[in-house]
């Protein structure tokens, strides 16, 4: 720590970086002390934006090797995070680490044996865990308002083509991984906050119409959930519409969709939907995306010694379904039981 603040290095510069800088310099506990990027000119870029008074490294050896350095904010392609997230743990810095963290289970697996042996702490920004909407639907499944969930499904619909600044490196296989690795992880780890329960068994199938990406654009799975519980969620790439993030949550004794409520328990006068007013996830801006709350989070687990509950421990569960729904798609929609091998 440097006058009491811990020190940040934002690795990798992409458009979320972006979001990330700024919500850091909204929190009095930090203060970014690095930027780095495989391009020096995309770090001086970010540093200029915000008048940052900070090192520029080109190395990711060269940042871990900072002593100013407290937490590693780790944002470039996909194929890179596990092994930078591997290299920040060994090198005893707290990782806040964009998703997908991995693009196997090989990887994953390292990835979580890395960050337990080593003891920091962590976050993965499944940054939805953060939005009002989302806050307001975990109180009233902790309420009651919908009895005992039996039904889940979210889906992520966004159409991404050539225009997306992501799609040079996301298209292709070895870099953006999956549908459901890139996009619809956001959709399963919903799923897992919402439910509170793990996931035992998919089934999915997908299709390529537009053929603008190396795999699957489009992919739909069933899943079974530990208390027999079944679900459904889809991603879709080749979508044309806006932006879309759909939750139902069927209970028992009420449903909740999207900011709509159902539920004699909590309110015995309805007579048809309530709907709340607050902030939806019906945008890919990363402007919208909760990263203030989610940044302050993580300092105040940090400083108080605690874990997150987005963790990279938990966030390996969200990642296992995932690959076990693309495993599902390769075996031709034969299902596939969780855990993985």
């Amino acid at each position: 720590m440097i006058e009491g603040k811990l020190g940040v290095a934002i690795h990798g510069v992409g458009q979320v970086a972006y979001a990330h800088a700024a919500s850091w310099l909204k929190n009095p506990h930090v203060r970014i002390v690095s930027v780095g990027s495989r391009r020096r000119e995309s770090a001086e870029k970010l540093v200029a934006k915000f008048n940052l008074n900070c090192s520029i490294h080109e190395r990711f050896e060269d940042v871990l090797a900072d002593p100013r350095v407290d937490i590693v904010n780790l944002s470039g392609p996909n194929q890179v995070h596990t092994p930078q997230g591997i290299a920040a743990a060994q090198a005893g810095k707290h990782i806040l680490i964009e998703k997908p963290m991995c693009l196997s289970m090989e990887e994953n697996a390292a990835l979580r044996e890395a960050v337990a042996k080593a003891g920091v702490r962590s976050v993965v920004s499944f940054v939805l865990r953060w939005n009002p909407l989302f806050e307001n639907l975990k109180t009233l499944l902790a309420a009651g308002a919908v009895g005992r969930l039996f039904y889940i499904e979210v889906d992520y619909w966004h159409g991404l083509a050539q225009w997306w600044s992501g799609w040079q490196w996301a298209h292709k296989t070895e870099n953006g991984g999956s549908t459901m690795l890139l996009g619809g992880c956001h959709a399963v780890d919903a799923i897992r906050w919402f439910s509170g329960r793990e996931i035992v068994e998919v089934a999915a199938f997908g299709n390529n119409i537009k053929n603008n990406f190396e795999y699957d654009a489009n992919v739909v799975a069933i899943l079974k959930f530990d208390d027999g519980s079944i679900g459904k969620t889809s991603a879709l790439f080749d979508a044309e519409l806006p932006y879309a993030f759909n939750i139902d949550l069927i209970g028992t004794e009420g449903s909740l969709r999207d900011n709509r409520v159902w539920s004699k328990r909590l309110l015995p006068g309805q007579t048809g939907w309530t709907t709340m007013q607050t902030i939806l996830p019906d945008s890919g801006a990363v402007e919208h995306h909760p990263f203030d709350a989610q940044i302050n989070h993580f300092v105040d687990c940090i400083l108080q010694g605690r874990e997150s509950h987005c963790n990279i421990a938990d966030a390996y569960r969200t990642h296992e379904v995932c690959i076990a729904i693309d495993r599902s798609l390769a075996a031709g929609g034969k299902p596939v039981k969780l855990p993985l091998d």
